[in-house]
């Protein structure tokens, strides 16, 4: 039943009447509901965190739980070698298999932006020549190139691009670290090259995306928490209840790998720092 809260009563934008079963759900992630058991073993693993190092002091560190392949019995992967994506192609053929994460793919400036840019590769440097033409006509050209590369992502280039400044701006306002955001990049596009986002659930999303990066990264208070959630409400437009408990379903769909090996967030750090 939808209850009318006073005056401040959420509508999703685009014009779309959205049920909460729709908005809250996500393909491909079981998430126990009305009494349903459901199990997460498959993404823990087993740590001797109070076990010193016994041989060398100057031992490797051991691997973060990101980089450990899943070969386990009762893995839902399959047992394959890690792959390093070298093109946008690769993903867009890999859906489904087990792929490392690169953290330059959406944010590449090599990323064609159709057929009027040109890319000249010289021995030491590299320039672009684009002729000029309207943005609009750019925009949907990139769009469909994005498309055609990556057909099971269901959003946009310019609309992934729109939602991180979002969260990017948010998260200056509410004097988030740039780690912090950077982390949250991360969670956002794993979920958006597995496919998993859609027009219905993509602002939850990237609140739900914030929100657990703010909780890992930072050392928050129970004010600023509340602080951070009414502003994820006010700038994405839905309710915060949603929000809430979308926030599980992300977790899930992240297999609650939340912390994240330096390659993954460097990237995304490099680049917030030179916008700023």
């Amino acid at each position: 039943e939808l209850k009318i809260e006073g005056p401040k009563q959420r509508h999703p934008s685009g014009g779309v009447s959205v049920s909460s079963e729709m908005v809250l759900g996500m393909e491909g992630v079981e998430v126990g509901a009305d009494g349903k058991v459901v199990s997460y073993a498959k993404f823990l693993y087993p740590t001797n965190a109070l076990v010193g190092r016994k041989n060398d002091v100057h031992s490797a560190i051991p691997l973060c739980r990101a980089g450990v392949p899943r070969s386990a019995g009762g893995s839902r992967h399959k047992t394959t070698t890690a792959k390093t994506i070298s093109s946008a192609t690769d993903i867009g053929n890999e859906v489904g298999e087990l792929a490392e994460y690169n953290p330059n793919l959406l944010d590449d400036p090599q990323w064609p932006c159709g057929k009027h840019k040109r890319v000249l590769i010289f021995a030491s440097y590299m320039t672009t020549v684009i002729e000029y033409v309207k943005p609009s006509d750019l925009k949907k050209d990139m769009n469909e190139t994005f498309k055609e590369k990556f057909p099971h992502i269901r959003l946009t280039l310019s609309k992934i691009r729109s939602l991180k400044r979002e969260m990017r701006n948010l998260s200056m306002e509410c004097n988030l670290e740039p780690v912090t955001v950077s982390m949250a990049y991360v969670y956002f596009e794993k979920l958006v090259l597995q496919g998993k986002l859609n027009k219905q659930n993509r602002k939850l999303c990237a609140g739900a995306c914030v929100l657990l990066a703010a909780k890992i990264s930072s050392d928050l208070r129970k004010h600023e928490v509340k602080h951070l959630i009414d502003k994820l409400e006010e700038r994405f437009r839905f309710n915060r209840r949603d929000l809430i408990a979308f926030e599980f379903t992300v977790l899930v769909a992240l297999e609650l790998a939340l912390y994240l090996p330096e390659n993954q967030m460097l990237p995304h750090f490099r680049r917030l720092a030179q916008q700023s």
